[in-house]
């Protein structure tokens, strides 16, 4: 949204204890207002249900007349969102749609496609599940902040310059789902490997089994502007599935930033699941062919398939990812 020329854009964040202090203008066209705390109220208490997000409406109000902000365009993100459109005024609204929502009544998803002006999804498994409800649906897939990975002069943080030898490393959250089997049976069969695991840890019975390899590191999260730096040191990249979402076909923002690098990269996939870009990411299909395809993506040589992920990266920039919304919001009387 802020790449979109001449756009003035309110962002409101999760709620926080920072409610009560005015907006943050984080940049030109854009300030953010954290929402205020609220008590969490199950649907079937109608009355406390909607007085939750009435009071949630009545916030964001507030900030758009404080702002002149006369007929803005809704721009939501997630289903519950449904609940603050008969308290809000706004002129068009936008559903961008980036993930499943599985714990979630199927209901507020659908009655918020109902209601967009246009909905953007990230991969066409969310738009084929959304079609029913809008014929107006535009493929959007993830992006990345692509200059910032491909910069020159990036330094090897302090906690990897110790490392010997390859190193092999996943950079993003540590989810309770995700399958690390691939990469355990990759660090037992390449001891002379160091494999890092970089961000938000959440707690997954497979990372014991790791934490007792010698050659495997967890390292705290680190700010986004840092993460270039770690990908340097990385000889290859890895991605991995949630064994949680087994239908989910959205590419991560992660796997753009690998590319971006023209790092080698290795991923696993499910047998009928279909590859995004099989001509340079190493795809394997069990915990054996992961483990091997490291080894191949280690002896990689020549330039071909490094400038072709930068390109695939290049591709994915936000940038051009806005030339789109702009494209399409133009195209529909929104922008």
């Amino acid at each position: 949204m802020t790449r979109l020329k001449g756009a003035q854009v309110l962002y409101f964040e999760p709620p926080g204890r920072r409610w009560r202090k005015p907006g943050r203008k984080l940049r030109p066209g854009l300030t953010v207002y954290t929402l205020p705390p609220v008590p969490a109220v199950e649907e079937r208490y109608q009355l406390l249900f909607r007085g939750v997000w009435r009071r949630q409406a009545r916030f964001i109000q507030q900030q758009l007349d404080r702002h002149r902000f006369r007929e803005p365009v809704l721009w939501c993100t997630a289903p519950q969102a449904v609940h603050l459109l008969e308290h809000l005024n706004f002129r068009a609204l936008v559903y961008d749609c980036d993930r499943d929502w599985p714990g979630l009544p199927l209901r507020w998803e659908s009655d918020l496609a109902l209601a967009a002006d246009v909905i953007f999804a990230a991969s066409q498994g969310l738009a084929d599940h959304l079609s029913p409800c809008n014929d107006n649906i535009a493929l959007l897939p993830n992006g990345v902040n692509h200059p910032m990975f491909v910069r020159e002069g990036c330094q090897c943080p302090a906690s990897l310059r110790r490392l010997e030898g390859p190193v092999l490393g996943y950079a993003g959250t540590l989810w309770h789902d995700l399958d690390l089997t691939p990469v355990l049976r990759a660090a037992e069969l390449l001891p002379r490997c160091s494999f890092v695991f970089l961000g938000r840890r959440e707690e997954n019975p497979a990372a014991r089994a790791l934490e007792r390899l010698p050659n495997v590191r967890f390292l705290s999260p680190v700010p986004p502007v840092e993460v270039p730096d770690y990908l340097s040191r990385f000889d290859v990249c890895l991605d991995l599935p949630r064994r949680g979402d087994p239908e989910n076909d959205v590419v991560p923002s992660r796997l753009y930033e690998y590319l971006s690098t023209g790092k080698p990269v290795v991923a696993l996939y499910r047998s009928e699941q279909v590859e995004p870009f099989p001509d340079v990411v190493y795809g394997a299909h069990s915990p054996e062919e992961y483990a091997r395809l490291c080894r191949r993506a280690l002896a990689e040589t020549g330039d071909w398939a490094r400038l072709r992920r930068r390109e695939h990266g290049a591709q994915a920039a936000w940038s051009r990812r806005a030339e789109d919304v702009q494209r399409i919001l133009a195209t529909i009387g929104l922008y």
